[in-house]
């Protein structure tokens, strides 16, 4: 990057862009190394935390947890907003980086399931809250501060950087996993990283939370902020005239419908719910994920800058708009293809032999439950169950009516039982007799337990992750810059807060445990997609008649 300077406040030296971006950008890589930690380590955490309960209830709420710290982020980013647009930039994702490392380093230090019972999960809601609540004040205030810095034909470009924080934030926790992995594993034997490895990555963030104040505290108030301080146009109810006068929440509401529907979807499908649909319905080993993972966000993180100051020369708009209409193209062949690259097997086995689940509808529940207090024990849900264990779609066959459900494997019948009303070690005796049942007729079918090492096409899958990427950096380098030039300064940290956090927060934050509860509800893996197709789908229609173009915008209108 060029060391372009900023303009300053008079009587101060002027900072350097290079220095303005290095330190935020580092700073908000850092948080999201924090946040993505946790979303990498689900199924740990669901063991963990949540031993108490069946393996696909516990795995889901693990999922819904790591969505909870994304429910909190548009709370955090109008508590942040309010006091970057009156007190400062500086000070406010000052604080956000200080509240997120705290947490996740807390995370680390908590006890289990095991040791001290319901306290442990209610403990890890808390510090999962905390982190949300940060990471809602934090991008808002770096995108700004760097885009208030940078010169008007270089602000795509520069905030680009910022938006590659969240790439390398990503890169850094599947690299600390991956390599905690081996060295704990090659040091301590397999069990090793699930019994306490995986705390490793958690207290990690001790330095860089170090590293990432010292950073910061280098830095000045941003040029624009201080000029209309001076000026005497700092908003005094930020709340009231971002969201209060119709001018300013039309603006609001487009960011959210044009521009961050499709963010929130397009992003954590392509980096984080593809890691899900790999591992649970694929049956890829971890070490492979986080391999194809790796290489995948690190050509990312070039993505984000050179659309980002592509975008300074033909505009915000036509590239995010292309970024957005790829991965509506892409999101069903894209999926389809990884299976069969991925693990052909499965899918030859899915042609030869279809699984369908013949029970009374009544019987039947939905197959998920955030709160953890279903216990699935009717026939219908024993089987499915244990079919969504698997990694198995199956079709649904509506039954006689108050007849045990059955599971047909091509000519092949696996009759269910219901385990209603029975004590817990009785119930668990059964549901563990059924599914073994289930997966012994699925091995005799050729359904694979596990993804063959041997089969696998990975420069196949890593062609269908860099469609992926494409389309997650050419949607996600500009909105930055777009996002900062479309509200006035006096209120942009809260208005342009909001609809970010709305989106990767409340749409994004949920795609992994809204797209995994589809597919067990409907028994297709691929199901899941429709939900970050919806969101996409709106936002192309969105950005195509209604987004303006606000390249080389001045701030300071």
């Amino acid at each position: 990057m060029a060391d372009v300077t900023a303009q300053s406040p008079a009587g101060k030296q002027p900072a350097s862009l290079r220095t303005v971006v290095a330190a935020s950008a580092a700073g908000t890589t850092f948080e999201w190394y924090d946040f993505f930690v946790f979303g990498s380590l689900t199924q740990v955490i669901s063991r963990t935390f949540f031993s108490d309960l069946p393996e696909a209830a516990g795995y889901v709420a693990a999922l819904a947890l790591f969505g909870a710290g994304f429910l909190f982020r548009p709370l955090g980013a109008l508590v942040f907003g309010r006091i970057g647009d009156r007190v400062g930039r500086k000070g406010a994702f000052l604080v956000t980086v200080t509240l997120m490392g705290s947490a996740t380093v807390a995370i680390g230090l908590l006890p289990t399931y095991a040791q001290v019972g319901l306290l442990a999960p209610a403990l890890l809601v808390v510090m999962r809250i905390v982190q949300g609540f940060a990471l809602g004040g934090e991008y808002g205030g770096a995108a700004i501060y760097v885009a208030e810095h940078a010169p008007p034909d270089r602000r795509g470009r520069a905030t680009g950087w910022v938006q590659t924080s969240a790439a390398l934030g990503l890169f850094g926790a599947l690299l600390v996993i991956l390599a905690t992995r081996l060295v704990v594993g090659a040091l301590f034997g397999p069990h090793a990283f699930d019994a306490w490895g995986w705390r490793i990555p958690f207290l990690v963030s001790a330095g860089l939370l170090a590293i990432s104040i010292w950073m910061r505290l280098k830095l000045s108030e941003s040029p624009a902020f201080v000029r209309m301080k001076a000026e005497g146009a700092a908003s005094r109810a930020p709340y009231a005239e971002a969201f209060g006068q119709w001018r300013h929440l039309k603006l609001v509401l487009l960011a959210l419908a044009a521009i961050m529907s499709a963010q929130g979807a397009v992003w954590y499908t392509a980096f984080f719910y593809v890691q899900t649909f790999i591992e649970r319905f694929l049956k890829v080993a971890p070490e492979t994920i986080n391999l194809l993972m790796l290489s995948a966000t690190a050509v990312s993180a070039v993505g984000y800058v050179v659309f980002g100051a592509l975008s300074d020369r033909v505009g915000r708009k036509p590239v995010m708009l292309a970024g957005m209409t790829l991965m509506l193209v892409a999101y069903f062949p894209g999926f389809h293809m990884l299976s069969r690259t991925l693990n052909p097997a499965l899918v030859e086995a899915r042609a030869r032999t279809p699984v369908v689940v013949v029970a009374d509808p009544s019987d039947c529940s939905l197959q998920f439950d955030p709160v953890g207090k279903a216990r699935f024990s009717s026939s219908c849900d024993i089987a499915k169950t244990a079919l969504a264990n698997a990694g198995v779609s199956y079709s649904n066959e509506v039954g006689a009516a108050g007849v045990p459900a059955k599971v047909r494997i091509g000519s092949v019948e696996v009759a269910s039982t219901s385990a209603v009303g029975l004590p817990p070690d009785a119930a668990k005796a059964v549901k563990a007799a059924i599914e073994r049942d289930i997966k012994a007729a699925l091995a005799k079918a050729g359904y694979p337990a596990h993804a063959d090492p041997a089969r696998m096409n990975l420069p196949g899958a890593f062609a269908v992750l860099m469609v992926f990427v494409v389309a997650a950096t050419a949607l996600y380098g500009p909105i930055a810059a777009c996002l900062v030039e479309l509200f006035p300064t006096r209120i942009r940290y809260t208005a342009m807060s909001l609809p970010y956090h709305i989106g990767t927060g409340w749409i994004g934050g949920f795609v992994p445990f809204t797209a995994f509860a589809i597919v067990t509800a409907t028994g297709n893996v691929y199901a899941g997609l429709w939900y970050p197709v919806a969101f996409t789908a709106l936002s192309v229609v969105t950005c195509l008649w209604l987004l303006p173009e606000t390249r080389g915008r001045s701030l300071h209108d």
